[in-house]
């Protein structure tokens, strides 16, 4: 099972903590907006942590399929031309926000040097009412966000992962083992 985590509003330092003390790899999907007041959360996080990568949400968290050619390209090539200078790496991989995918989200993602798409099998984000913890299995991708509920949905969801006799693994080089990304 992977951990993942969007957006990046809220800065933890306990979850940061967290994720360190615990060696949790993580792919962390951030908004440019997101980070950039605070970037030092972020490479702290990279430095210390283990196989924790920034990879691309977009600039604005729009709707990929609603947009056109100019605006998915401004999107997705400007959210990563973002990470890789606060970063300095390229991200190689993109959520969609809302896990919205066409074949033109797909051709716009290839264009700007994205080599997969990533959606999730179930979300532990507490949105108002915290949801039912699922039966986690292997290959599972959990989805939280960087919200003020984020230190207990990351908690929720190691609980859920000991439970299934799981152990979260880093998921870029998973899918490089899986021939998904060269």
């Amino acid at each position: 099972m992977f951990i993942t985590i969007d957006d990046g509003w809220a800065h933890d330092p306990a979850v940061a903590q967290t994720l360190v003390d615990q060696r949790v790899p993580a792919s962390l999907f951030l908004l440019p907006g997101a980070f950039s007041y605070d970037a030092q959360y972020f490479t702290g996080l990279i430095a210390q942590g283990r196989s924790v990568s920034v990879e691309n949400h977009t600039v604005n968290h729009s709707d990929l399929t609603s947009l056109d050619a100019a605006g998915r390209d401004a999107e997705v090539c400007g959210a990563g031309e973002q990470v890789a200078a606060a970063f300095g790496r390229e991200p190689k991989l993109l959520r969609p926000p809302y896990g919205t995918v066409n074949d033109d989200v797909r051709l716009a993602a290839k264009a700007c040097g994205v080599k997969a798409l990533i959606t999730w099998t179930h979300d532990f984000t507490t949105w108002g009412e915290t949801p039912a913890t699922p039966q986690l299995q292997a290959g599972d991708i959990v989805l939280l966000h960087f919200t003020p509920t984020l230190g207990a949905d990351l908690k929720r969801a190691l609980d859920a992962a000991k439970a299934a006799g799981l152990k979260p693994a880093a998921l870029m080089p998973h899918l490089k083992s899986a021939g998904l990304v060269p």
